[in-house]
């Protein structure tokens, strides 16, 4: 069985509990979204007529909702040709013609990890400072570790102060060993030595920790490179993954980040944090869609267990939820299902 299968395989396969679970998170993390990006744009065209307005309104909604502008444009391309072809006529044409072309942009296969059994794994987690790199390791760690496997983490950020020691509290919090040296020490240094380790110890992940840098700082982007050539020297086809972590309440710099770290690091996928924070959820679409770079764990909440591996078909319903639950629910009040998610609204 793959990694995370047993999250996202077919009932029969699953623990029911641990896919209940993950899909209460993420409907909860996504609450904002439901009533603020997406209650926006459906609302927007509840009652009117369909003309030009109307499409430039979608248009400037999608774009401040941080889909893209690229996406944005597409979609309402998309949109007015659905009604040339299609004969939407109505508002509620309209809606279900939206929820139907956002809902193929998620249509994307799940990213899971690319993991080769019985070899050594090398993550390399990079991304801007207070993006929550540190922590999204060790929640990375505490889901590998769930799975059996043996992790261990690398504290190449020598650059921040206390970095080596939040990251070695997360070692301590999941388990795992942390290779770490003084601050301002050579980060190539700690990585040679923590793949050294990774090697003696025989585990199965070895995660890099690396100092948060702006995405146009050529000699942080050189140091980047340093450790690359430091991983294919002592560990040729071990790095697996390069993953962005990105913070989705930043919007629209979050996705001019993922196009420059894309461009000068070769990046596998993205960790989004922070998605329960937000109520402008567009950038998982168009992270997606303008970089067609995948998005393989989503942040919801700061607890250890919510960082939840990306599961496009879950994600999309937990999106269109809301809407769908007030659609069918607007004369009969509320509903059972939908107080713990305004619980956890009220907690944010």
């Amino acid at each position: 069985m793959g990694l995370f299968d047993r999250f996202f395989k077919s009932a029969e396969k699953a623990e029911p509990t641990d896919v209940e679970t993950l899909n209460r998170e993420l409907n909860q993390g996504l609450e904002k979204t439901r009533h603020g990006f997406m209650d926006k744009l459906f609302g927007m065209i509840s009652g009117k007529e369909i003309d030009d307005d109307l499409y430039e309104d979608l248009e400037e909604a999608l774009i401040s909702g941080d889909v893209g502008v690229n996406t944005a444009l597409e979609l309402v391309e998309n949109l007015r040709e659905r009604e040339r072809k299609d004969k939407l006529k109505t508002a509620e044409d309209l809606q279900k013609a939206l929820a139907e072309e956002l809902q193929a942009r998620l249509a994307v296969p799940d990213a899971v990890l690319a993991e080769v059994p019985g070899a050594l794994n090398i993550i390399l987690v990079v991304g801007v400072n207070g993006v929550g790199k540190t922590t999204s390791i060790g929640k990375l760690a505490y889901l590998l570790q769930g799975e059996g496997k043996r992790v261990l983490l690398a504290a190449a950020d020598t650059f921040r102060a206390a970095a080596s020691e939040q990251l070695k509290i997360w070692g301590d919090r999941v388990g795992c060993g942390v290779i770490a040296h003084q601050e301002g020490a050579d980060p190539a240094a700690v990585v040679f030595d923590a793949i050294a380790a990774a090697k003696s110890r025989s585990v199965d992940w070895l995660i890099i920790d690396t100092a948060g840098r702006l995405h146009n700082k050529v000699n942080l982007m050189n140091e980047l490179n340093k450790i690359r050539r430091i991983i294919d020297r002592e560990a040729p086809d071990a790095l697996r993954e390069v993953l962005l972590v990105l913070d989705a309440t930043t919007g629209q710099n979050a996705l001019s980040q993922a196009k420059a770290f894309s461009e000068a690091t070769g990046l596998t996928g993205v960790i989004l944090t922070k998605l329960d924070g937000t109520a402008k959820g567009g950038v998982v679409i168009g992270i997606n869609s303008e970089y067609d770079l995948p998005v393989k764990f989503v942040g919801v909440g700061e607890q250890m267990d919510q960082l939840l591996p990306f599961n496009a078909s879950d994600f999309a319903s937990a999106l269109f939820a809301g809407i769908q639950a007030d659609e069918a629910g607007s004369d009969d009040g509320q509903s059972e299902e939908e107080t713990p998610d305004q619980e956890a609204a009220t907690d944010d």
